[in-house]
């Protein structure tokens, strides 16, 4: 699966070797996609990996070439603020749905502030925007997640390849118009199986009524940022409708079946570390 999901890539790139615009989401999020990068790169694409100069969990890959820029915090301050926000998130009560519903208010706020930063860093830094101008890229691989390859992406006017494993707000279903029936497709967060009771269902259509509020909070303050950069009124939601193929790592071993848009593609989980190879095993008979 993994070299077929190259392949794709590269096609969508170009029949030739191509130029691709790499910004990957910070933690899990990039060891599911630095497989994928490092092997876009060693098979002769020039790929180009923009990231903040302090992170989690980003750094340098093999075969890419890697751009940083300025953000206004550093690392302790980072770890510091992840630390209490995951004591906060870890600390909430999920055993009934109101409280669910105040846990879930409770991330996207630290979602929102985190991804504010982000973005007004790199849009901002006049320089580094110029550089990626001049590169000329044929394509951007982004992980909606945080929502500044998007904006790029859109600014850059780049075809937009999402690799992700779902979005707070269940933006990936609005923005590419996918069906996801609250009568049968439990909510991200809402904790229910495909079985539901009636009283279930009733709470996973209130969940489905609240998904584009909650993506109003979350994305309220890049919002204005993606209409300043990009001179017109605009949403992330509305960018995100552009994008040309989404990469789910996702597979229906693990998640409710549910319909699917032709430019999805599933690719599982992809989300582990290169695995080691098995000791030999030596089996003994009495």
């Amino acid at each position: 699966m993994f070299s077929g999901l190259v392949l794709s890539l590269c096609l969508v790139v170009s029949c030739r070797a191509g130029k691709l615009l790499v910004i990957p989401a910070d933690g899990s999020h990039w060891k599911g996609m630095k497989p994928l990068v490092e092997e876009l790169g060693r098979r002769g694409n020039q790929v180009v990996v923009v990231i903040p100069e302090v992170s989690g969990s980003l750094g340098p890959s093999e075969h890419t070439i890697t751009l940083t820029y300025p953000v206004p915090y550093t690392r302790t301050q980072l770890q510091t603020i992840q630390r209490a926000n995951l004591d906060t998130i870890m600390a909430s009560d999920t055993s009934n749905d109101i409280s669910r519903m105040w846990s879930y208010y409770q991330t996207l706020t630290v979602l929102r502030n985190y991804t504010r930063n982000n973005c007004d860093s790199l849009l901002s830094n006049q320089d580094m925007m110029q550089t990626l101008r001049e590169q000329r890229f044929d394509a951007i691989l982004t992980d909606p997640f945080e929502p500044l390859g998007v904006i790029v992406g859109a600014l850059l006017s780049l075809p937009a390849i999402y690799i992700h494993n779902g979005l707070p707000c269940g933006m990936d279903f609005e923005a590419s118009q996918c069906p996801s029936p609250p009568s049968y497709t439990p909510g991200r967060f809402t904790h229910f199986t495909d079985h539901m009771t009636l009283r279930q269902r009733s709470v996973n259509f209130l969940w489905a009524l609240l998904r584009p509020l909650a993506c109003r909070y979350l994305y309220s303050d890049v919002n204005v940022i993606a209409s300043e950069i990009l001179g017109r009124e605009t949403t992330i939601p509305e960018l995100m409708k552009k994008a040309s193929l989404w990469l789910e790592r996702n597979d229906f071993t693990f998640e409710f079946p549910r319909p699917l848009m032709p430019n999805m593609v599933m690719i599982g989980g992809m989300n582990f570390e290169e695995p080691n190879e098995l000791p030999e095993v030596f089996l003994f008979r009495e």
